[in-house]
């Protein structure tokens, strides 16, 4: 026998490759469940200070009007009131900024959760990776469009019957277009206020864009439960169906 020559009967056998059909391993579900009941709570109470930021922003709007119709005697009188009408309107700004930020936080991974499901419920209607549904947001301008085309994405995917109305949808996201826009025009102008007139039309603006935030915190709530439901009873229909092996060769 020659040196280096395999003994016969003890080669190892060569590893199968594959086969062509096999299909890709399937993502595993995970719920949603659980984290739209946490954005939930944090978004109805985003909801609640909103509706303090209107009272203090009308607040502000009204004793500055008593202070420029006011004597010397009631003016001194009322310099106190408008003090306490500033910190009201600091603590509600500081209160409103850390719930925004927790419920982002949460909502983000809500939604990244939601579009790691969609790729198991409908991988080619995604037309973006999962990561671009925690970095889109922080794109500025772009995050504008960029999520509503993945939310978009995601509810194509958890659909049961393709015929899902998308107003909840469109709402919400149009809501939270148009008072993320007006929310930073109305604090602009309430940063650059010195005058009476100029203070007073920026509390009615804050307190305007705040009743936008309010509806548009609202309208997430509807978004969320709705997308949750859809994404949890696709699930308990079923997974997709696997790719089916082709025919063996003759």
């Amino acid at each position: 026998m020659a040196f280096g020559a395999a003994a016969p009967g003890l080669t190892a056998p060569a590893a199968a490759a594959p086969p062509s059909w096999a299909p890709a391993p399937v993502k595993p579900l995970r719920s949603i469940v659980g984290l739209s009941y946490g954005v939930t709570a944090l978004l109805v109470l985003v909801a609640l200070l909103d509706a303090l930021a209107v009272y203090a922003a009308l607040n502000s709007y009204a004793v500055m009007g008593d202070l420029y119709a006011a004597d010397e005697e009631r003016y001194a009188a009322l310099t106190a009131t408008a003090n306490q009408a500033d910190m009201l309107m600091y603590f509600s700004a500081s209160f409103s900024l850390m719930a925004l930020i927790a419920t982002g936080i949460v909502f983000i991974v809500w939604f990244h959760r939601a579009r790691t499901n969609a790729e198991v419920f409908g991988p080619d209607e995604q037309r973006r990776t999962p990561g671009w549904a925690i970095g889109s947001w922080f794109i500025p301008i772009a995050n504008l469009w960029i999520p509503r085309k993945i939310a978009g994405d995601i509810w194509d995917a958890s659909e049961l019957d393709k015929r899902a109305p998308r107003a909840v949808l469109n709402t919400w996201w149009t809501l939270w277009v148009v008072a993320s826009l007006a929310g930073r025009t109305a604090e602009r102008l309430w940063e650059r206020a010195e005058e009476y007139d100029a203070i007073r039309r920026a509390a009615l603006g804050l307190a305007a864009s705040s009743v936008l935030e309010l509806v548009a915190a609202v309208a997430a709530v509807l978004f969320v439960r709705r997308l949750t439901a859809m994404q949890h009873a696709k699930a308990l229909a079923g997974r997709p169906r696997q790719p089916q092996p082709a025919a063996a060769a003759s």
